[in-house]
């Protein structure tokens, strides 16, 4: 078609060398004027020279183009075309993953969804690749609930009871023992030789001692042997001449173990724990009063175990700091235990420093069972709730009527405090009341932190 819009007489010669429209022009500001020449202006009062100013045509007749002197532009080239190459099912099929992943070749890529139009079973894999592609570009942590396995197992058991069921005395002891296993299951062969710090105070001061991820574990395995020999089970330090003093065993255990201890100490340890538990589960309920000795101390049974759930949390937490892994705190339920049980030795605690001198005189001495001065404990937080401490006598009775002081304290900071990680001055409490009571709680508090 011509300009006017009458067809061309030329052949296809003509169409093929007929002027093309020039592409678009860049915008004014696009421009550097400054590289552009200007014509030659004709001087004052003559005619402009021939060829400075373009000639402009008035076009004759409406509709028709006026010819400019617009220089011809190279004909573009044609952009490439993509080859659907021609591969069979079972290749195509293949590709289908390395697609999902964008990671095909453009002409594999062509062939691929060419075939995913024609091919049903195809297509739903490759939708089904493509969903899975995106769950591993979650933002998400990876870190798992530290609840998550006591509510699996409450599900399972819901559905099927357990023929023997482990003691809800014993549930703690088997959460964190689990738990610990977990993260030992996590780490690298070298991550066992981190060094580890464990802290605990004796009197008035901190008291700490160096070791390494797997000497923790040979400490765990060393003290609950105690709980094994009460049960009747093969203590790991051989027994006989084996001494009852936590601190003891686990120098004995340290001095006669391979130097230096591998991850090899894990299996022994998790074996342990599996048989104490699976033990008290099928001695029944008479078990969870046998006496355990600690030499200057003794628990009962089901204590014990708490007892050593806490210290299991402890170290386990001290291990993961060593290796920069998370780990969090019990759930609330096997919290609370564990602060009940700190709870009930501090009356006892603060009677030992008193023996010592270290704590200040009795100041009202009653009978046995009845009330006497106390120190309202209240735990805030995770696993938290009221106590009242018995400050005059081990055998007095705690009671709200007789308090003569508060102690406000987080749950997770009190079990630190008990702990031995951290000080009674540096306990972030809220007091008010005998500050005298006060201070002698905080530190039996802290003087309950053994190795």
């Amino acid at each position: 078609m011509s300009g006017d819009g009458r067809e061309s007489e030329g052949g296809e010669e003509e169409v093929r060398g007929a002027r093309r429209i020039p592409g678009p022009r860049g915008a004014a500001d696009d421009l550097d004027l400054e590289s552009v020449p200007l014509p030659p202006l004709p001087p004052p009062g003559s005619a402009a020279p021939a060829g400075s100013v373009p000639e402009q045509s008035v076009p004759e007749k409406s509709g028709s183009v006026p010819e400019q002197s617009v220089p011809e532009p190279p004909e573009a080239p044609e952009a490439p075309m993509t080859t659907v190459p021609d591969l069979p099912h079972r290749v195509l099929k293949a590709l289908l993953g390395a697609w999902a992943l964008s990671a095909c070749s453009a002409e594999e890529t062509a062939a691929v969804e060419d075939h995913l139009t024609a091919c049903a079973p195809c297509a739903d894999e490759a939708l089904r690749l493509r969903d899975a592609v995106g769950l591993l570009h979650t933002d998400g942590s990876l870190d798992l609930d530290p609840t998550l396995r006591s509510r699996v197992m409450d599900g399972c058991l819901g559905r099927r009871p357990a023929r023997i069921p482990v003691p809800e005395w014993a549930a703690p002891y088997d959460a964190e023992t689990a738990r610990l296993d977990a993260l030992l299951r996590d780490i690298g062969d070298s991550e066992w030789h981190a060094p580890v710090r464990l802290r605990w105070f004796e009197e008035e001061r901190e008291v700490s001692r160096r070791t390494t991820v797997a000497g923790v574990i040979g400490h765990l395995t060393a003290v609950d042997g105690l709980l094994s020999a009460a049960l009747g089970l093969d203590d790991p330090l051989g027994g006989g001449e084996a001494p009852l003093d936590p601190t003891e065993r686990t120098e004995r255990h340290w001095s006669a173990a391979h130097r230096p201890p591998t991850r090899a100490v894990r299996e022994p340890w998790r074996a342990q724990s599996h048989e104490l538990i699976r033990t008290a589960s099928f001695a029944g309920r008479n078990v969870a009063e046998a006496s355990v000795s600690y030499g200057a101390f003794a628990l009962p049974l089901q204590d014990a175990l708490l007892d050593r759930a806490f210290e299991c949390w402890v170290h386990g937490g001290d291990i993961a700091d060593a290796v920069d892994y998370p780990y969090e705190a019990p759930s609330a339920a096997h919290l609370h235990r564990m602060i009940d049980l700190a709870a009930r030795l501090l009356p006892a605690a603060v009677a030992g420093r008193r023996r010592s001198g270290l704590a200040g005189p009795a100041k009202d001495l009653v009978t046995a069972g009845a009330p006497g001065r106390s120190v309202h404990l209240e735990i805030e937080g995770h696993g938290g709730g009221d106590w009242y401490i018995a400050l005059d006598s081990p055998a007095a009775l705690g009671s709200p009527e007789r308090a003569v002081a508060q102690v406000a304290l987080d749950g997770v900071e009190f079990c630190r405090l008990a702990a031995g990680h951290i000080s009674p001055v540096e306990a972030a409490a809220g007091q008010e009341g005998d500050r005298e009571a006060i201070r002698d709680v905080l530190f039996a508090t802290a003087s309950l932190s053994r190795l």
